[in-house]
């Protein structure tokens, strides 16, 4: 209880029910337009550069990852020889 006296007002204010909406711009129309619109790219390419570079390393991560469970399979079905 000595915690919640000793906090600011302005730190309860912002946590309370009664704390104003913050205003925030919606850019959702902008983003339907741009995920809407007929270019011939696939909509997880549509984003720009940056998803283009995420679903790059998103492919190489998971191609990566494949490989190494294939040669960690490989080495755990092969005994070691004493």
């Amino acid at each position: 209880m000595r915690v919640l006296r000793a906090a600011p007002l302005g730190l309860l204010r912002s946590l309370g029910p009664a704390a104003p909406p913050r205003r925030l711009h919606n850019r959702v129309p902008e983003h339907q337009k741009l995920f809407q619109e007929d270019n011939g790219l696939p909509v997880h390419l549509k984003g720009g550069a940056m998803d283009s570079a995420l679903y790059r390393l998103t492919t190489l991560v998971c191609s990566v990852g494949t490989c190494y469970s294939l040669w960690a399979l490989a080495q755990a079905s092969m005994p070691k020889k004493n």
